[in-house]
């Protein structure tokens, strides 16, 4: 189930959910607009490797703007800074944001119950367009779960993205190389 503007406020107010600034303007009537942060950051090497720790150059979006071009990929920020507790957060693009051909992630649209930071973006966009610091990126939607979380996002061993930064966090995807399942799991596959 989908929390509705009364449920996000009840939640916000027990401290199940917590967005930071928080803006009632905000608020929708099941979701919480977010907006894009000052900083985006661009991939180093032409060639990423899953393997390894690809690095990203981070840099300050001009208060003029800056023109987003379809060749690249670019990570990007909320401004807002988030936890959920008890519900599983989605992050969806706003459809205005969708009818300028922006996508604001790949992949990673889901939190998980204990996801505490800001949310990293993962932008694409279909032709030029130039994007400005603080403008609605994206929406918040809420879900509520069935049953208790045995271990929350941010105290999983596991959990690669629970530093607090205002900032785009690169894939740490080659973590996952060095953890013993996915060793084995290799192994199994290159055997078959």
């Amino acid at each position: 189930m989908i929390l509705t503007d009364k449920e996000i406020l009840a939640a916000i107010e027990s401290g199940e959910i917590v967005i930071e600034p928080y803006r009632r303007s905000a608020l929708g009537t099941n979701s919480y607009d977010v907006h894009l942060g000052r900083w985006l950051a661009t991939y180093d090497a032409e060639i990423l490797d899953a393997r390894k720790q690809n690095t990203i150059t981070t840099f300050e979006i001009p208060q003029e703007g800056f023109v987003l071009t379809p060749e690249r990929f670019y990570l990007g920020v909320t401004v807002e800074y988030t936890e959920s507790h008890k519900h599983v957060p989605f992050l969806e693009g706003k459809s205005s944001i969708g009818r300028l051909g922006i996508d604001i992630h790949a992949t990673a649209g889901k939190g998980d119950v204990g996801f505490c930071n800001y949310w990293t973006l993962e932008i694409s966009v279909k032709q030029p367009i130039r994007v400005y610091a603080g403008m609605p990126i994206g929406q918040l939607i809420y879900f509520t779960t069935d049953g208790d979380v045995e271990i929350p996002y941010n105290r999983k061993e596991s959990a690669k993205y629970t530093e607090r930064s205002d900032k785009p966090k690169e894939s740490m995807m080659w973590k996952n190389f060095e953890d013993k399942l996915f060793v084995e799991i290799e192994k199994e596959t290159n055997q078959a």
